[in-house]
Parts: structure tokens; C-alpha cells; sequence
């Protein structure tokens, strides 16, 4: 099989929730029972799901608002993935203007993701210091802040665990190190690692704002 971006492992089990409004629980007993969609765990246990699994979540969660059971609706998915996933939606331009507040490390690779997300329509503030960061967070109050977890010498797992106790806004966490579960852990609503793929970083950033095609037809049910 080739390496697709959509099936690695991005969103905590909470950001999945709020993203499909399908409580925590559910999405466990869904896991538990059935065991058709199994996210990836961290070495800590936590659960991790790809981009992929939330378009199959959006897939059952229809199939049961039309009345099917969720026995029903599981086979129903499994039916679909055997017939290869045809059909998968396209995101789509942002139709409203969010803030974005991205604090980097790398002022090149910012500048391109500050590039990128403005013409998608966003608008964009750059930060290079951690302390920084979290006073234009507290001033600015952004619809989302993408984090590189290596800034100011690696202090964004704190920076996360702070703008997440002043805010619940979504955090986006990104790193060249393979460390998901810190990043969760710190309150990191999803996880990216670097080198960044432009496409999977809007994607994801639509997804976390409830601005893509995706999560905008689970939201609409």
C-alpha cells in the first residue's frame, strides 16, 4: 500500500468528539465493540485518529442519524472501505476569516505556513518566542494556535499546557521529534510532524475549526 497523509495518526480522542459531537464514550465503545476503526496509540496509551478514521466517523454517524443501528452502520462502513474509499471529499476555501496564531521557531517555515493559510483567507500572526506567544494568545484570543514544540528551546509542551488552561480554543502541535503523546498529553488537540505537507497542515487546521468540508457535514446532520 502507499503512504497516504490521511492515515496517520493527528487528532486526540477529545478533539474527535468535539470535531464529530459524538461523545468520548461512544467513540470507545464504538472501538470496543466493533473494532473497525482502532486509532493508533502512543506509547502512554492515548488514542490517536488519523484524518481518515474521522471521515469514517462522519460516514457512521450519518448512517445512524438515518436509522441505522450502530451494528448496522459498522457493517455498512465496512462494506465502503472494501470498496476502497471512493468519494472522499475534497476540503474546500475557508469561508470565514479566523485568526491563527503561529508560534515557530523557523522563520522561513513560518513565513511559508503564514503564506499558505492567508491565501486560504486566514488571518495570521507569526511569533518567534514562547513567552511571547502566550501574551499576544491571552491579547488576541485566536480562533486556533499551531505550536512548535522545539520553540524558545523547547518550551512548547508548557506553552501548551498554558494556553490550554486559559483557553479551550484548539491547539495544533508540530515538531521535527516524534513526540505525539507529550504533546497530547500538554493539552495538544492534534499533532503534526515535520517536515510539515502543506495540504495536511490546512486540512488539519480546517478540521480543528470546524471549517472543512468534513467536519461542516457532520456539524450540519
Amino acid at each position: 500500500m502507499h503512504d497516504r497523509s490521511g492515515a496517520r495518526g493527528i487528532y486526540a480522542i477529545g478533539a474527535v468528539s468535539r470535531m464529530m459531537s459524538v461523545p468520548v464514550g461512544t467513540l470507545r465503545s464504538w472501538e470496543e465493540r466493533y473494532g473497525v476503526l482502532r486509532p493508533v496509540r502512543t506509547a502512554g496509551g492515548q488514542r490517536l485518529y488519523s484524518r481518515d478514521q474521522v471521515e469514517q466517523l462522519q460516514f457512521l454517524k450519518h448512517q445512524i442519524e438515518a436509522g441505522a443501528t450502530p451494528a448496522e452502520a459498522h457493517r455498512l462502513l465496512v462494506d465502503r472501505l472494501g470498496q476502497d474509499d471512493a468519494g472522499r471529499p475534497a476540503p474546500g476555501p475557508a469561508a470565514r476569516r479566523l485568526f491563527i496564531l503561529f508560534a515557530e521557531r523557523d522563520r522561513y517555515a513560518a513565513e511559508l505556513s503564514e503564506y499558505l493559510l492567508r491565501t486560504e483567507g486566514y488571518e495570521v500572526e507569526l511569533t518567534f518566542d514562547a513567552s511571547l506567544a502566550e501574551d499576544r494568545f491571552s491579547l488576541i484570543q485566536p480562533d486556533l494556535t499551531v505550536v512548535e514544540l522545539l520553540i524558545s528551546g523547547g518550551a512548547g509542551i508548557d506553552l501548551c499546557r498554558r494556553l490550554k488552561a486559559k483557553a479551550p480554543t484548539p491547539i495544533l502541535a508540530i515538531s521535527s521529534l516524534d513526540i505525539s503523546e507529550e504533546a497530547t498529553d500538554a493539552g495538544a488537540d492534534a499533532f503534526l510532524r515535520k517536515p510539515l505537507d502543506a495540504l495536511e497542515l490546512l486540512s488539519t487546521i480546517k478540521d480543528l475549526l470546524g471549517d472543512s468540508a468534513l467536519v461542516k457535514g457532520s456539524m450540519g446532520a
